[in-house]
């Protein structure tokens, strides 16, 4: 199997053990209400991954419809669940007609896109009026972690984010949103919180980043994770993620 096969399976099983938690299935719950949509109306999940929105969609009675520029997800996603619409496109460019859906749906995608506002331009052509789009993202320069060494771990947070294309996309949801021409734009913060030692990769991944970067030196990296190891084998791991969820309505025109 090569590093890149390696890789994505750790990034799938990673995902897999969050979108499992509590605060995760609570959270994807509260963004279906937000749709505010009527049974058999039709639905886009942008960048949906193995595709369990997807699927919890088409549960709640939505014709949903998954798209993703991977196509590594996209088997995944096939794979697990071989009746559900899933196609390969990008955030810029949806595989849809014009107005083809009434609900746009995006989880932790626009910190990835350098131009949000491109995006909205396409959830717009691909909604049909009175739409209803719904963004669910984290802040990525806003993440609390317990350490014995708090500057080195702001230090850490920041370069992290630094390498995101879009690290501040979610506090921008509201106004990308208004700028974009949509209505009725409302938004909820929620804070997730994670003490599983199964999110160590994720902190580990962090302190690595912002040592490739050159933030850190690979000695600071070491202790930083050496602690958080500790932290997590001893029950006493703590993270935090400051998370939006933004509503809008597409206008009649």
């Amino acid at each position: 199997m090569s590093k890149d096969n390696d890789s994505m399976e750790s990034l799938i099983k990673l995902l897999d053990v969050a979108d499992a938690l509590p605060g995760a299935v609570a959270l994807r719950a509260r963004s279906y209400d937000l749709l505010t949509l009527p049974d058999g109306a039709a639905v886009v999940d942008v960048g949906c991954g193995a595709g369990r929105a997807v699927g919890e969609l088409a549960e709640r009675g939505m014709r949903s419809i998954g798209v993703d520029l991977s196509e590594e997800m996209i088997a995944v996603a096939r794979h697990r669940r071989p009746d559900a619409d899933f196609r390969l496109g990008d955030a810029f460019d949806l595989p849809l007609e014009d107005g083809q859906v009434a609900g746009y749906r995006a989880e932790k995608v626009y910190h990835e896109l350098a131009d949000a506002a491109k995006a909205l331009e396409e959830a717009r052509r691909v909604l049909a009026p009175r739409g209803r789009i719904v963004l669910v993202g984290q802040d990525w320069d806003s993440f609390v972690i317990d350490s014995d060494d708090p500057a080195l771990t702001r230090a850490i947070v920041h370069a992290r984010a630094d390498l995101i294309p879009n690290p501040r996309a979610a506090r921008r949801y509201r106004n990308l949103l208004l700028d974009a021409g949509f209505q009725d734009v409302e938004v909820e913060a929620h804070v997730g919180v994670f003490t599983d030692p199964a999110m160590l990769p994720m902190l580990t991944g962090i302190a690595e980043g912002a040592r490739a970067a050159g933030a850190i030196t690979r000695e600071q990296e070491t202790a930083w994770a050496n602690d958080q190891r500790t932290r997590a084998h001893g029950g006493r791991m703590f993270l935090a993620l400051p998370l939006f969820v933004a509503s809008a309505s597409r206008p009649e025109e």
